[in-house]
């Protein structure tokens, strides 16, 4: 598969003479930077001026996430009445499926990939603002509303990203997919820490409020053996949210979170660059159209190109690990055995581990490609799996909850930044749709595995566990080995 930078270097998909054409495509834009129209200062100003973008939008994300993904952690302690918390964490990822399906091209078409950003990330200051006032007619519209703006601003971000990568690949003069991996890395270096920053303040602002649990109470039903519908998990999911924080308590992380989350949008329209700098008209122009009745099929379309098909399972994957951890792990786990207390303690290690491995990936895979690395994070979730299925936890064995968050944070790492990746270098000319594929898939995965949180004991779930993991694998190395018989034709010429 050939990796080339025609959409930088003078594609304008009209017919006539080379001169005329690139005289053309500079009137259509004339701010598009071109490796040809720079000395050597300017390519050095220009590189460090895309990898300010990167940096910039990953700080915004890391603003956006330290509010989202803390709050979301918490549904499930401070909105338990009646299992509002999470009701409206499955009522996000629901609608973060009908957006993937028929928002993104046209969200990011009509506002750029810029704006489309900064709206959406608004968008999640709505369910953020919700918590001032938690009911069941706040929370689910606010749920609904961010999960209709999450798909366009990931598949903006990872737009963002993909098309400013091979734009630095062009000016450095090097092959498009490490820098790819390297711009995923510093992305999700920031992100990741998102999970350590937000918990260290939910820890800070909660701990005075937690109370500690009586483990002999519930010797025999955590780890494996525990279930959602058992006598002392039902009791304790009834009671109310005062028991468990104090209406200060949740005002205050609702003001420090929701801040976060409108500093996000604030960054992101400041100080990102447009990216019809970095030839977004031209990235349109070479991809494929998504517009008027075709944004409607667009999604569905592109899961008939068969690489797509082959990477859903383990795009689907990346979703239920996720949602296992975070439902499954923190309750049958750590909440069970430690102590709610402790669940914000345990989640950075988690996140910290992913935050250093995400950035550390980029430049491990230069020296030894993407294949061990794909392999090395199933082989670090399937030895978690292992002592998961073996471990009765216990308070006794708080190194254990540590080592082993920090173990599938290492794990996640891998399917963040590499699925990601892989999506970049795979569909280079159909972003938006190849994206939002992704979206789509991973957020079915979450879905899966909250429904399997209510329904299903952990002893099950890692049986669930190995069997997705195991198919998305397999989709993945025939991936590999499609690409690998392509690579004789392109050691003859085919290849750039």
């Amino acid at each position: 598969m050939g990796y080339d930078n025609e959409g930088f270097a003078g594609e304008t998909g009209e017919s006539g003479p080379n001169n005329n054409n690139m005289k053309s495509m500079k009137s259509a834009d004339e701010n598009v930077v071109r490796r040809m129209d720079l000395d050597e200062g300017q390519l050095r100003s220009e590189k460090r001026r895309i990898m300010k973008n990167v940096v910039v939008i990953s700080f915004a994300f890391l603003l956006l996430f330290t509010a989202f993904q803390s709050m979301a952690a918490l549904q499930s302690s401070i909105n338990k009445v009646d299992g509002l918390g999470t009701s409206s964490l499955s009522v996000i990822y629901a609608a973060l499926v009908l957006s993937c399906m028929f928002l993104p091209s046209f969200v990011i078409k009509k506002l750029t990939a810029k704006w489309a950003m900064v709206l959406s990330m608004l968008c999640y200051s709505t369910y953020i603002g919700a918590q001032f006032y938690p009911e069941f007619y706040t929370l689910i519209p606010g749920a609904i509303i961010l999960g209709m703006g999450a798909a366009p601003m990931w598949s903006a971000k990872c737009t963002y990203l993909t098309q400013i990568g091979n734009k630095y690949a062009e000016l450095e003069g090097v092959t498009v997919e490490p820098i790819i991996v390297r711009f995923f890395g510093i992305f999700f270096l920031f992100f990741q820490f998102s999970s350590v920053v937000g918990n260290a303040i939910s820890s800070a602002v909660f701990h005075q409020d937690a109370k500690e649990i009586d483990v002999d109470k519930v010797e025999g039903e955590c780890g494996t053996n525990y279930c959602p519908w058992s006598e002392s998990t039902v009791k304790n999911s009834t009671s109310s949210t005062e028991d468990s924080v104090s209406s200060s308590s949740l005002y205050i992380l609702a003001g420090i979170y929701l801040a976060c989350s409108l500093a996000s949008a604030a960054v992101v329209a400041l100080f990102v660059d447009p990216l019809t700098r970095y030839g977004e008209q031209e990235r349109d122009d070479g991809g494929e159209k998504l517009a008027g009745k075709q944004l409607f099929v667009a999604t569905f379309k592109h899961m008939a190109k068969t690489y797509q098909i082959l990477i859903i399972p383990l795009t689907f994957w990346s979703g239920v690990e996720q949602g296992f951890f975070s439902a499954d792990f923190t309750a049958g786990y750590v909440s069970c055995a430690y102590g709610v207390q402790n669940v914000g303690f345990v989640l950075m290690a988690y996140g910290a581990t992913d935050a250093l491995c995400s950035f550390s990936f980029g430049f491990v895979i230069k020296h030894v490609g993407r294949v061990p690395i794909f392999i090395f994070g199933m082989l670090i979730n399937g030895i978690v799996i292992i002592v998961l299925f073996a471990w009765t936890p216990h308070p006794d064995e708080a190194y254990l909850f540590y080592i082993l968050a920090a173990l599938w944070g290492m794990a996640d790492a891998v399917w963040q930044t590499q699925i990601n990746a892989l999506y970049g270098v795979l569909f280079e000319k159909a972003e938006e749709a190849a994206f939002s594929n992704y979206r789509l898939w991973e957020s079915l995965g979450f879905i899966f595995a909250y429904v399997l949180q209510t329904q299903v004991c952990i002893f099950s779930k890692l049986w669930v566990l190995i069997g997705v993991l195991v198919i998305g694998m397999a989709g993945y190395i025939l991936i590999e080995f499609m690409e690998w018989k392509k690579r004789p034709q392109q050691s003859n010429g085919t290849m750039d």
